[in-house]
């Protein structure tokens, strides 16, 4: 039988480390030939990678996976024009490279991140070559775009929000990561509900396996150790887990406190001015960016892991992946967020959750943290891998999101 083909359209892809590249990996072990276009990574401080420039290279294969790659604006220093030059750059140029594609697709797959713009060189392929189209919701615009740039333009926002609207009702089919974002993407699109899906996004299998590393642990080893492991950027409010965690360690058991951030982005530089601001870099650190591969490491060695992110009602709609990456590793979560994220740490009984944003509250949740035995800690291991093992594994979640593109 001839094998499926799809194509799948994302700025983002290796060798940034976006969860699209394990997809495509799925895809191929699975006996799908895959051809992705993309943009130059960049991500995230806006520096091309090594032996990457505006010139190319435009065609790679990687894994068996056929690279054509887009020029796009790097947003270099994250300032608010280069995010947004960088948004809008990547969907244009795309669109003047959709020639160079082989062509013979059964299905398009848009893994759309922000911005909503990544999914035009899909639809317009799509409509071209008359190809059934899907678009992975992953980050709810406009919504998504107020928390990385704050617009308060009532006209702008109007824009923004037909500008989206009008790319999600020209996809043949949404997948949602929620019950609640499929019921407002319904509400927005009018589509027949059987044209929307909810599939959670999964975790990297590799993340249900924490890695001893004897070294890291001696160096900060007599704390309680709660590690943050991704991206520093508005919509993760690490200010308000960096401000908690100061007024932990500043009360009774909370002595032993240690703040890991593991990561970068465009809100490092004034995270890290906060932190000296209280004065807390005896107990905070910031480790850099690490390969998804390392986070294991981290988690072996946390007392608990920490999901952060703004208040956003939109936000709320979204299970964020890493949700399903702390769960995996059996090690208790803490969750400062709300909505559906919030529901599923809740559920899951893996730890201490408590509204975005509210210092004070996460403070609380911190000292509890620290505070509690070493059973009590097992338990919420426990109950975080079996919720992991329910309802976010790779292989299930794989099948279902092939099986909705294709059919």
């Amino acid at each position: 039988m001839e094998k499926k083909r799809i194509l799948v359209v994302t700025q983002h892809f290796w060798p940034e480390t976006f969860r699209i590249n394990d997809v495509v990996e799925g895809f191929l072990a699975d006996g799908l030939e895959v051809d992705v276009l993309c943009g130059l990574p960049n991500y995230p401080k806006g520096e091309w990678f090594e032996g990457y420039h505006y010139t190319g290279p435009r065609r790679q294969n990687w894994k068996g996976a056929h690279i054509y790659r887009a020029g796009e604006i790097p947003r270099k220093g994250n300032t608010g024009l280069r995010i947004f030059l960088n948004y809008v750059s990547w969907p244009f140029f795309a669109l003047f490279n959709l020639h160079r594609l082989p062509g013979g697709y059964d299905a398009i797959l848009c893994y759309n991140t922000s911005p909503v713009l990544m999914d035009l060189p899909a639809i317009v392929y799509a409509k071209l070559h008359h190809i059934p189209h899907t678009n992975y919701v992953l980050d709810l615009w406009p919504e998504n775009l107020y928390s990385v740039l704050p617009v308060k333009n009532r006209f702008l926002r109007a824009v923004a929000l037909k500008v989206s609207d009008w790319h999600y009702r020209r996809a043949d089919k949404l997948i949602a990561m929620s019950d609640g974002l499929k019921d407002k993407l319904l509400r927005r699109t009018g589509k027949p509900a059987e044209r929307i899906a909810v599939i959670p996004q999964y975790c990297e299998d590799f993340y249900a396996h924490p890695l001893p590393d004897p070294e890291l642990e001696a160096r900060f080893a007599g704390r309680f150790n709660l590690v943050f492991a991704g991206n520093f950027s508005p919509a993760q409010s690490l200010d308000t887990l960096i401000r908690a965690a100061a007024a932990a360690h500043s009360l009774p058991g909370g002595e032993s406190l240690h703040l890991l951030l593991v990561g970068d982005g465009m809100s490092r530089q004034e995270l890290e001015a906060l932190t000296d601001q209280l004065d807390a870099r005896s107990f905070i650190t910031f480790w850099g960016s690490v390969p998804p591969t390392e986070i294991p490491r981290f988690s072996h060695l946390a007392g608990a892991l920490a999901v952060s992110l703004s208040d956003s009602p939109d936000l709320g709609l979204t299970v964020p992946a890493k949700v399903a990456s702390c769960l995996a590793a059996g090690k208790p979560v803490l969750g400062s967020l709300n909505g559906e994220g919030a529901r599923a740490l809740t559920e899951a009984g893996s730890g201490p959750v408590c509204p975005a944003c509210d210092t004070e509250s996460l403070a609380q949740a911190i000292l509890q943290l620290c505070r509690s035995d070493a059973a009590q800690r097992e338990a919420w291991g426990r109950n975080a891998r079996a919720y992991y093992e329910s309802h976010y594994r790779r292989s299930e979640l794989l099948r279902r999101l092939e099986a909705f593109i294709l059919e």
